[in-house]
């Protein structure tokens, strides 16, 4: 329990420091911004009760927004996401995931489901995120543009990690 703790922590600050230091700075004329820090939420066990996972997301926004001069917009998406996520899961997982302390990835969900989940979370934080940030639907295809190649660059980031985390087959 307490190795589990740490292990999150840890990876709680490296996701925050990598976001805020390397990410943030990242832009592709004004299309791109990755958000690898939703990783976090994506991948916390199920078990962890809705109330905890919100108040986490919360933290981890409200981290985001103080490095990012952004007043709670990354704190508000990241708990929608929080709250949304449960069903997400029964949606797009098995029952053996509902009772499993272990931690969701590509190696507990397999491919095809942790892509679909993966990818509904973090377009709901990314078109969350934007639609706060422009406060305006006056140029709806910019936003829309900014959502999707946001979202494309934040879920090869994602898989990136996901595919170098799996331990090779055994023949």
């Amino acid at each position: 329990m307490a190795a589990d703790l740490i292990k999150y922590f840890i990876k709680f600050v490296l996701l925050v420091l990598i976001q805020v230091f390397v990410l943030n700075n990242i832009q592709f004329s004004s299309y791109v911004n990755p958000y690898l820090y939703v990783l976090f939420i994506v991948t916390l066990p199920f078990a962890v009760p809705r109330i905890w996972t919100m108040c986490i997301a919360f933290v981890l926004g409200l981290s985001i927004d103080i490095f990012s001069n952004t007043p709670g917009m990354h704190a508000f998406a990241c708990v929608m996401v929080a709250f949304l996520r449960h069903y997400i899961i029964l949606l797009f997982s098995n029952s053996e995931i509902y009772k499993s302390q272990t931690e969701l990835s590509v190696i507990s969900m397999g491919k095809s489901n942790f892509f679909m989940y993966a990818a509904t979370v973090v377009f709901l934080h990314h078109a969350t995120l934007f639609v706060i940030d422009t406060f305006s639907l006056h140029s709806p295809l910019f936003l829309l543009q900014r959502i999707l190649y946001s979202f494309i660059f934040t879920m090869l980031l994602i898989f990136g990690i996901e595919f170098f985390k799996q331990k090779p087959k055994q023949r």
